[in-house]
């Protein structure tokens, strides 16, 4: 008998749900990460205050004031994976460079979750948010920033005009295929 411990078929996961504010990165990865008994963290929550206090008074980020919240986030992501256990974080990860930067620091075991919709969908869900500090008038200045990341590894794309539970699933579906999610774990959890 071996006493070497058996090492899982499947890493654990660790998803980072991006995108444009508004896009529900959130809600959606509440859902991903309840459907896994994963833990998330809301990525806003790491902004340092000034961050904040910027996009508060209608002023967009730089990507000097990205740094440091990205390196929050980053952190979080490798502890996850030095802990060997998976974690989903929302992030916006506008560009290339965030996002190999969330790489690098988990070792470049991280999927993404892209979630996408028209102006029209996200001007829409950022009027009825309540209780947010990002203005709806910064909307054009995330949409200017954003680099698609369609041709990167481990990215999957999912349209955001379709309640949370439908979006989740089809972000679940594609990380299934790109065998982040194991399939079988996937028909136990939709039961």
């Amino acid at each position: 008998m071996s006493t070497a411990a058996s090492r899982p078929a499947f890493e654990p996961a660790l998803i980072v749900v991006m995108g444009v504010s508004g896009c529900g990165k959130t809600s959606v990865g509440i859902e991903i990460a309840a459907r896994f008994g994963l833990a998330f963290v809301e990525g806003d929550t790491l902004h340092p205050r000034g961050n904040v206090e910027k996009m508060s008074a209608g002023m967009a980020l730089t990507d000097d004031d990205r740094r440091p919240w990205l390196d929050l986030i980053g952190a979080a992501l490798r502890q996850a994976h030095e802990e060997g256990r998976g974690l989903v974080v929302s992030c916006s990860a506008l560009k290339t460079s965030y996002r190999d930067r969330l790489r690098r620091a988990a070792y470049g075991a991280v999927s993404f979750v892209h979630l996408e919709g028209t102006r029209a969908v996200l001007q829409a869900r950022l009027a009825e948010r309540r209780g947010h500090f990002f203005p709806p008038a910064l909307l054009d200045s995330q949409l200017a920033a954003l680099e698609s990341p369609a041709d990167e590894p481990l990215v999957v794309s999912v349209d955001i005009d379709a309640p949370v539970d439908s979006i989740a699933a089809a972000a679940l579906n594609g990380l299934s295929t790109l065998g982040i999610i194991p399939a079988a774990r996937m028909k136990r959890e939709a039961r």
